[in-house]
C-alpha cells in the first residue's frame, strides 16, 4: 500500500485497509510507514463516507511485539495468522490493546489441527468446529487457504458449515483466498460470509491497482 493508492482510493466502498507486518512476507511494513499511511487514510471517505478502519496482520506475535507495533501504528484491527495463536491469548490481545481481534484460520484445518496450541489449550478439532473455541474472544474469523497470502482459492464448498460454526459462536465470518474482481460476484452470489478480503487479486505486477480494487469494491457492493 503506497499513499497515492489511498488517495486513489477515496470515494470507493472499502471498508478496511490492511498491513502486512509479518516480516517473511514481501508485502511487509514498518510499523513506522503504516502508522503514516493510517494516519493519512483518516482523511479519505470510503464506505458510508467514512474513512477506512486499519487492519494489522500478525503471525505468531508476542505481546511484545504487538505493543511496538500499536505505538507507532493506530490499528483498529489486530488479524492474528499464525498456528500458535490460542484463543487465550486473542482475548488477552483484546483486552490489553483494545482493538478488535480476528483469527485467521485454514480453510482444511490441517495448520490448527490436534495439538497445534500445545499445553495451552489446544484442540482436537478440525474444519468449522474450531470455531466454538474462539466464542468470546474474537469479533470475526478469517478463512483462507492452508499458508495464507497464497492467491489461491479454497474448495468453496465449505463455506455453508463455516457460515453455520460462526453464527453459533456469535462471530463474523470473512473469506480470503485467490479472490479477484472476476470470480467474487460468484462467491457472494452462492454464499453470504460478512465479508472478503483480498490482497494479490487486486495487484499488478506486485503492487496495488486502483482499477482493479475499485472494481472488486464495486462488485461486492452490488451483492451485499
Amino acid at each position: 500500500m503506497q499513499a497515492e493508492t489511498l488517495q486513489s482510493m477515496d470515494g470507493l466502498p472499502v471498508d478496511y485497509i490492511g498491513f502486512i507486518f509479518a516480516p517473511k512476507s514481501r508485502r511487509y511494513v514498518t510499523p513506522e510507514l503504516a502508522g503514516e499511511l493510517i494516519r493519512a487514510s483518516r482523511e479519505s471517505r470510503m464506505a458510508g463516507g467514512r474513512p477506512p478502519l486499519a487492519v494489522g496482520v500478525f503471525v505468531d506475535p508476542s505481546l511484545e511485539t504487538l505493543e511496538a507495533a500499536l505505538a507507532a501504528a493506530p490499528l483498529d484491527v489486530v488479524q492474528l495468522h499464525g498456528k500458535g495463536e490460542t484463543p487465550e491469548f486473542c482475548r488477552e490481545v483484546g483486552r490489553r490493546f483494545n482493538v478488535e481481534v480476528w483469527r485467521a484460520l485454514s480453510a482444511d484445518g490441517e495448520d490448527e489441527a490436534s495439538g497445534a496450541f500445545g499445553a495451552e489449550g489446544g484442540t482436537t478439532e478440525r474444519g468449522p468446529a474450531r470455531l466454538a473455541v474462539y466464542a468470546g474472544t474474537v469479533s470475526a474469523v478469517l478463512i483462507d487457504t492452508a499458508g495464507g497470502g497464497t492467491g489461491r482459492a479454497f474448495p468453496w464448498e465449505v463455506i455453508p458449515a463455516y457460515e453455520r460454526a460462526a453464527q453459533a459462536a456469535g462471530i463474523r465470518l470473512f473469506v480470503a483466498g485467490g479472490l479477484d474482481p472476476d470470480n467474487v460476484e460468484q462467491l457472494l452470489s452462492a454464499y453470504r460470509p460478512d465479508g472478503v478480503d483480498i490482497s494479490s487479486g487486486v495487484e499488478t505486477n506486485g503492487v496495488k491497482d486502483t482499477t482493479k480494487i475499485a472494481a472488486f469494491a464495486e462488485r461486492v457492493k452490488q451483492q451485499s
